[in-house]
């Protein structure tokens, strides 16, 4: 059953351009998921106290206009499958009057804390929630191929404000890195992430970035080459 709350795009939300940033679009989806869990009451507290976690495994997210400063939104989010230890999750954003913004697809993984190993998925994971349809949209591949010829850029190193309650980057985090090596004028309406590794505080962060016609595809990896996390942007 979907899940939704509403909400009014706040300035510090904005970019340059007064609307919201994708940055901004990725935390109004993963808030909506959580508040989903905390209302059938497997939010981060329950979970931790039984060793378990929901890992973003991967984003499609799909942007087709980024809403102004002050407009109202209802964010909807509904799990319509689950496998083994793997989740898959829809998102929307609308306006009040129902046209629809920004829709995305997320596959997430089901681990164990304490080892950072998936676990198989238990009744007592996923009985409270109620399966919704599958949004109608164009779903892209999970895993993002890479250019060979990717270009290195200036490494830097995890801070604390990278980090989420889980004690590594937060996956939106790693968004607000790839998006650097964007040109200026490069707006985003398709963007598609692939999560391999946990970095943690104190890692360093290794780019390297390839710019093709309307695409730019950056790997965010550790100092012996293995990504952390793959992100691909797209323009309309």
């Amino acid at each position: 059953m979907n899940y939704s709350f509403n909400s009014r795009v706040r300035y510090s939300e904005t970019g340059e351009n007064g609307k919201l940033t994708l940055p901004g679009v990725l935390n109004y989806f993963q808030d909506c998921c959580t508040f989903h869990a905390e209302s059938v009451g497997l939010g981060g507290d329950v979970l931790k106290a039984r060793d378990r976690a929901w890992v973003l495994s991967s984003w499609q997210v799909i942007v087709d206009e980024y809403p102004a400063m002050g407009t109202e939104i209802r964010i909807t989010t509904a799990p319509y499958d689950f496998k083994g230890f793997m989740g898959m999750r829809n998102f929307t954003i609308e306006t009040m009057d129902g046209k629809k913004l920004a829709w995305a697809n997320s596959n997430w993984t089901h681990l164990a804390i304490s080892t950072g190993i998936p676990v198989r998925l238990t009744p007592a994971d996923t009985d409270n929630y109620i399966l919704g349809e599958k949004l109608e949209m164009d779903y892209a591949p999970r895993k993002i191929k890479l250019p060979d010829d990717m270009t290195s850029q200036e490494s830097f190193t995890v801070q604390k404000h990278h980090l989420d309650t889980n004690h590594h980057v937060n996956n939106c985090q790693y968004i607000c890195m790839a998006e650097d090596f964007l040109p200026e004028d490069f707006k985003v309406y398709q963007m598609r992430a692939e999560y391999k590794m946990q970095a943690k505080l104190g890692d360093i962060i290794c780019p390297k970035a390839k710019a093709e016609t309307g695409k730019v595809i950056v790997s965010l990896d550790d100092t012996d080459g293995k990504a952390y996390a793959i992100i691909e942007f797209q323009q309309k």
